[in-house]
């Protein structure tokens, strides 16, 4: 039976902090320079990459600290401009401070999942600015962790991600292929590809996700 993360936050949320380890293996080194250099995300240096994950920790944070009180909080009140605005701002920071930022960030949010776990992760219809309520929180968190790690172009791979989260990720893209078909046409060539009826279709082209 497929792993469905977003229903089960405690699992995730154990994931998330081992990912969080890792990751922090990683960063804890960098110096100034390295925080300044283009990371695998067009435009983006490992700089931004550090800081949207210490704002990605703040927004589930947000979340999550209404939902302990029964509100509906969005991860951002400003939206994507705010986002945006906050991972740009935060990007040339030392990496000492970079650094300290998101293991603070992180470590708040971890927090929260301990409290929300000894809650019974309450309010589940909260779903804020997101397509998913509170005990999605984890499970979300995890996947920024792990694809942003390999995005740092610092030498985690994908070969590095655990089963589990990988078994989990699989079902989950697999689900926006027939939206992201670059060209519906090929949607034909695909069914018969994994119907084992055709070749890998030599043409298949994806939009971008997320």
């Amino acid at each position: 039976m497929p792993i469905d993360l977003e229903s089960d936050p405690d699992r995730a949320s154990g994931l998330c902090r081992a990912a969080y380890r890792r990751l922090f293996e990683t960063v804890a080194r960098l110096t100034d320079d390295q925080i300044g250099r283009p990371c695998r995300l067009p435009g983006w240096s490992v700089g931004h990459v550090l800081s949207h994950l210490a704002r990605n920790a703040d927004g589930h944070s947000r979340r999550l600290e209404g939902a302990l009180k029964g509100r509906d909080v969005p991860k951002y009140a400003g939206g994507s401009e705010q986002r945006a605005k906050e991972i740009s701002d935060g990007a040339a920071r030392p990496a000492a401070e970079l650094i300290a930022d998101l293991a603070a960030s992180q470590r708040r949010l971890e927090d929260l999942f301990t409290e929300m776990s000894a809650a019974g992760w309450p309010n589940p219809h909260l779903v804020g600015d997101t397509s998913y309520g509170p005990r999605g929180c984890p499970s979300h968190r995890l996947r920024e962790i792990e694809m942003h790690h390999v995005d740092l172009g610092l030498g985690y791979t994908p070969t590095s991600w655990p089963d589990e989260y990988v078994e989990w990720e699989l079902e989950v893209l697999l689900s926006t292929v027939p939206d992201r078909l670059a060209d519906p046409r090929h949607r034909r060539e695909l069914v018969a590809w994994l119907a084992g009826r055709a070749p890998v279709p030599s043409e298949l082209a994806l939009d971008p996700w997320g």
